[in-house]
């Protein structure tokens, strides 16, 4: 059964306010396991640039999410990412690649293109 457009109205602002819950929580993980002393375990795929995709990919979903539309969230997670390398070089065991900021903006691109696939989908399922 459809909701009705009231009922639909009430579900996305809490699906927006769970996402952007889950997007600053995702920050705060993401910049502590980055500044991290290395020899920390940590959760891994088992290949630094793909722990960089996929932390971003999780980003841009959850902020395509919380905040539809807007623009200016991909460059300003890419600054993000760039803040992270920068803050990683002043450490005693981390350092700074430009490779994981390619690997940032990778996943940015992979996340908003499965979030808008997402939305596309839902829209099509709702049109039935």
């Amino acid at each position: 059964m459809r909701p009705e457009p009231e009922e639909r109205k009430q579900v996305k602002p809490k699906l927006a306010l769970l996402s952007a819950w889950a997007f600053w929580a995702c920050v705060c993980a993401i910049l502590v396991l980055s500044l991290a002393p290395s020899s920390t375990p940590m959760p891994s795929t088992g290949w630094d640039k793909s722990n960089h995709a996929l932390a971003f990919a999780v980003l841009a979903f959850l902020a395509h999410k919380a905040w539809p539309g807007r623009m200016w969230l991909l460059p300003s997670l890419l600054a993000y990412g760039a803040l992270i390398e920068i803050l990683q070089s002043f450490t005693p065991d981390r350092y700074a690649e430009w490779s994981d900021l390619w690997a940032d903006g990778f996943g940015l691109l992979v996340g908003e293109m499965f979030a808008r696939l997402t939305r596309w989908l839902a829209h099509r399922q709702a049109g039935r």
